[in-house]
């Protein structure tokens, strides 16, 4: 650890410095400037449909269209003509049969979960849809590693055939402290353990950032590491998982400008509940904020 010593050591070569040619400092500045030149972005924005229900699908369908977005998520397969009408995807596809609480870490569960997975992979290769969502479950007491082995157990028939089609399967993040209760996957080194697991290219997590602020922190850290663990992001504002505003406590630019660094070109989907009483004004605002 530096000392005190060393930060006025420091101190006085900074000082220093002041005394430079115009023309050195000048030519320092330029080679700064070219070396935080912006990445390009190369992400495509999403928004999640239940944090708008109160809007008809093609009344938000027609708005996020214009503001930039590409996707409406979280819909069923009856739902995606609607968006496509549009030019619109849906990055995450999903199913009433879907269930946070009851998933892959229970066996009893398998054989409901495993035949209308089976058939929205399906239909979703049918329909140009990238990606379906899957839930651990709850622990109910079960351990970790017994949780790991369950889920790779029930997913196994769902991924393999999910490579055959060229869908992505992505297992969520969710906060198990607060909003999902007892929720097994609330780690992303878990998750990425059961990636490994079953070592399939079509098999990643999707990463939510409120729920990880609040069970992890650290977030650009961790969207580092795992970086290629993780097919999809959603964001909201922590506390409360509302806009991305200033009133909470992430750095939404910043976070934003460590998934381009890493070069992902997945979806990053909108998932706060917004109190604005113009809603989509609020989601015109996070699309601008995570715009880099």
């Amino acid at each position: 650890m530096p000392t005190r010593r060393d930060a006025l050591k420091t101190t006085v070569l900074g000082l220093g410095a002041l005394a430079l040619p115009l023309q050195s400092i000048s030519c320092n500045t330029s080679k700064t400037a070219q070396a935080a030149a912006p990445i390009k972005r190369q992400f495509q924005h999403s928004v999640c449909r239940w944090c708008y229900n109160n809007m008809t699908l093609e009344a938000l369908a027609e708005q996020a269209k214009e503001i930039g977005i590409s996707s409406i998520e979280l819909l069923r397969a009856d739902e995606w003509p609607i968006v496509q009408k549009y030019g619109l995807t849906c990055a995450v596809g999903t199913g009433s049969f879907a269930s946070l609480t009851e998933g892959f870490n229970n066996p009893a569960f398998h054989a409901r979960l495993q035949k209308p997975y089976l058939e929205l992979i399906d239909q979703a290769a049918d329909n140009g849809i990238p990606q379906v969502i899957v839930f651990s479950g709850n622990r109910n007491g079960l351990s970790d590693e017994a949780g790991l082995e369950n889920c790779a157990v029930g997913l196994d028939a769902i991924v393999k055939h999910a490579e055959r089609k060229g869908v992505i399967v992505v297992m969520e993040l969710l906060n198990s402290k607060l909003n999902h209760k007892d929720y097994q996957c609330d780690r992303t080194p878990w998750g990425a353990q059961l990636v490994d697991k079953i070592g399939s290219p079509q098999f990643k997590l999707l990463y939510d950032i409120y729920h990880m602020q609040i069970m992890e922190g650290d977030i650009i850290t961790t969207i580092r590491q795992y970086k290629d663990y993780i097919a999809h992001f959603h964001t909201a504002g922590v506390p409360g998982r509302n806009e991305l505003n200033d009133t909470q406590e992430l750095n939404y630019k910043a976070i934003m400008n460590a998934i381009a660094d890493n070069g992902f070109q997945g979806f990053v989907g909108q998932e706060f509940i917004p109190t604005y009483p113009d809603k989509i004004s609020a989601l015109r605002e996070g699309i601008a904020i995570c715009s880099v």
